[in-house]
């Protein structure tokens, strides 16, 4: 055995750290833009996720729903312009890239449809014979520009949503019958009812997983490429939630991918409480949430509270009495802590907390800043 191979050793497959590239292929209307802003954002976390666009500046639309930064990319869609945007994102250390879209590298301006023909008119001008043979050679350019780009996508760090178009598209076929040709919606691996992405064939396959987005059902995936293990993520006959992307994000760093707390999720769950225990439990969960969210979220968060205790004529209540909140308030470790739990505490009893919970948080307040 050579020095070389003694170097070679392998260790035990563990999942962790797993970058994951999803796909979503929809026409007009089918909500692949929300949807992508939706995966992306759970993936994300607290934090927030980079955006390329290519459609106009679309994604901006979405900029008072989602916590994300920006980037307008602009033509010619070569694979490599693509390719560079998404490494800069990931080097800039956004934990999710969401591209949208996608299609522009296939059928865009500069795409590779166009470099094709632009490498056919470099190897054949005019003639339109010797165009006739060199078509296959003068995909090697463009197909060997979309490898390079794959690979480069493959050795991510971050995650990356890709949004595609989808063009509907037909077939000619004899009918077995009667012998007349007829239409029919075109059949493919990669599409459904005859809609397609626009991309290159095989990218859908390369992918984490990927999906069809239809507008008579909008958000509602259809899979394209959906493995077992990332079935429980995804609810096929609902539109996706963020509740998919953190779950996905999870299941990638090593975890189960079970049910993933969401301030999305509890927003839903207050619309849905219909007795006092309930809330007592929805209260606790808005309090394990309420120190990452933002002002707006607090907000929408405090108002879903408000809503659900009005209908079921019952006060809020995040804790079985002052006494819990008076221990969380004195084990906390900084005056930036301490704060953060006070305001909790406030919240919890909407606005107006125990005399007891007021004289712990003076003197563990006036202990810190001492300290």
């Amino acid at each position: 055995m050579n020095a070389a191979a003694k170097q070679i050793k392998f260790a035990p497959a563990v999942r962790e750290n797993i970058s994951l590239l999803v796909g979503l292929a929809g026409g007009t209307g089918s909500g692949k833009t929300y949807t992508g802003m939706c995966l992306a954002a759970g993936m994300a976390g607290a934090k927030r996720f980079a955006v390329i666009d290519t459609e106009a500046r679309r994604a901006l639309h979405y900029a008072d729903q989602f916590q994300f930064d920006f980037i307008d990319l602009h033509p010619p869609f070569r694979p490599d312009t693509y390719a560079q945007a998404i490494v800069a994102a990931d080097k800039a250390g956004y934990p999710v890239i969401m591209v949208d879209s996608m299609s522009h590298e296939w059928a865009g301006e500069g795409g590779i449809l166009e470099w094709h023909e632009e490498e056919l008119t470099r190897m054949a001008g005019e003639d339109w014979k010797r165009r006739e043979a060199c078509k296959m050679a003068a995909w090697i350019r463009p197909k060997m520009g979309h490898k390079k780009m794959v690979a480069r996508l493959l050795q991510l760090r971050a995650h990356l949503v890709l949004c595609f178009r989808a063009e509907e598209k037909v077939d000619m076929v004899r009918d077995p019958g009667d012998g007349k040709m007829k239409i029919v919606p075109k059949a493919s691996r990669a599409g459904l009812d005859g809609w397609l992405p626009i991309c290159e064939k095989t990218l859908p396959f390369e992918l984490t997983t990927s999906f069809l987005l239809l507008a008579d059902a909008p958000g509602i995936p259809k899979p394209i490429k959906l493995e077992a293990q990332h079935r429980p993520f995804f609810a096929l006959d609902k539109p996706v939630t963020p509740d998919s992307g953190a779950r996905l994000a999870a299941w990638a760093a090593g975890g189960t991918g079970g049910p993933i707390d969401t301030i999305e999720r509890l927003l839903s769950d207050y619309a849905q409480c219909a007795s006092a225990a309930q809330l007592q439990a929805l209260e606790a969960r808005r309090a394990a949430l309420w120190k990452g969210a933002k002002a707006p979220t607090k907000q929408r968060l405090k108002a879903a509270s408000d809503a659900a205790g009005q209908r079921i004529k019952a006060r809020p209540v995040i804790t079985a009495g002052p006494v819990n909140w008076a221990q969380r308030l004195q084990r906390a470790r900084t005056v930036d802590e301490l704060n953060d739990e006070w305001e909790s505490c406030c919240t919890a009893f909407d606005g107006d907390p125990p005399n007891d919970c007021d004289a712990v948080y003076q003197a563990r307040r006036e202990q810190l800043t001492e300290s």
